[in-house]
């Protein structure tokens, strides 16, 4: 099979952050190692040793752009009726209410697809060779809080609010260190001894902090399309403790973290949680990986070549489904 894979937005390879492109990056690996033939569509300046990489061209349509060749087109974070061969479409985030989607539309988790009345779904996969092995033996000393810090709605507050209470220190990855203080209650917290801020950082420091951590904090207030920021800190042998919402309560099982809008709750299952980085780290390696994802969306292709449509009807924003529950 010979496929395309395009992201306009995407410059591969870009292994030291994260986002779609490890996404991509480790979908089109797989494929190939299984001998299909990978063509990745992106922006100008990517490379890549696996694949065929295409200069995305803002000036011409997709179509134009497409090898005779290619068999299916998978498509990223767009919506392109130019694309001609079957294609499907991977939204990574929440579509707006108001936005058709495709009948061939697929999303991150259960919990994505049903809110747009859709059952069709793939968890993002990480191609986790590319990331340092993890030392499962180390004295883990602290939570950490990995996201960007500047979004309200990933809770930056909440984060912190919960890891003093419940007695730890609390390491910030994601964003500038004086963004916080220039954000309403951030000054109070920007000199605390038990807050370390980071800002922005690689993929090897990630993984370096996150190695020593005992919990990733995750209190999002809002739906939660995936994730990635738990699966990395599963591989690194945190347990992970969030709020419900989004597909948060469907990816954090009880032998690895807890969920719950009650951020008292949360205190507590903190402080009294099993905490095992081997099962941590192992349920990543099992779940979230790059090969499983690669088959799954193999399946799909071969849906839409013969010419099926991933969903009955085209997905759509579903109101009632789609109200974020308060966290307290």
């Amino acid at each position: 099979m010979t496929i395309l894979i395009e992201d306009k937005t995407a410059l591969l390879p870009v292994l030291k952050y994260g986002g779609t492109e490890r996404v991509i990056w480790g979908l089109g690996k797989e494929l190939s190692k299984m001998g299909h033939k990978v063509y990745f569509l992106v922006k100008k300046g990517s490379s890549c040793d696996f694949a065929k990489v295409i200069e995305y061209n803002l000036e011409k349509n997709l179509e134009a752009q497409i090898p005779n060749d290619v068999d299916v087109v998978h498509l990223f974070n767009t919506v392109d009726k130019t694309a001609g061969k079957p294609r499907i479409y991977t939204t990574e985030g929440n579509p707006a209410p108001n936005l058709i989607l495709d009948i061939n539309t697929v999303f991150v988790s259960k919990n994505h697809a049903h809110r747009y009345g859709s059952d069709c779904f793939v968890y993002n996969g990480i191609d986790w060779s590319e990331y340092p092995k993890p030392n499962l033996n180390l004295n883990r000393s602290y939570v950490h809080f990995l996201a960007k810090a500047s979004w309200k709605i990933k809770n930056l507050f909440g984060a912190i609010k919960i890891a003093l209470k419940s007695g730890n220190k609390i390491q910030i990855m994601g964003g500038d260190r004086w963004t916080y203080a220039n954000l309403k209650r951030g000054f109070k917290y920007l000199f605390s001894p038990k807050i370390t801020f980071h800002g922005m950082v690689d993929n090897n420091k990630k993984m370096e902090i996150a190695n020593k951590s005992k919990a990733l904090l995750f209190p999002v207030k809002w739906h939660e399309p995936f994730g990635i920021a738990i699966t990395e800190s599963l591989y690194a042998g945190c347990a992970v403790f969030g709020s419900k919402n989004g597909s948060l309560d469907e990816l954090i099982k009880p032998e690895i973290g807890f969920s719950s809008n009650n951020s008292e709750d949360l205190i507590s299952a903190i402080k009294n949680f099993n905490y095992n980085p081997k099962r941590c780290h192992e349920h990543a390696l099992k779940y979230y990986n790059s090969e499983i994802m690669a088959k799954e969306y193999l399946k799909l292709y071969t849906k839409v070549i013969n010419g099926e449509d991933l969903n009955k009807e085209r997905p759509k924003y579903i109101p009632e489904r789609n109200i974020v529950p308060e966290f307290i």
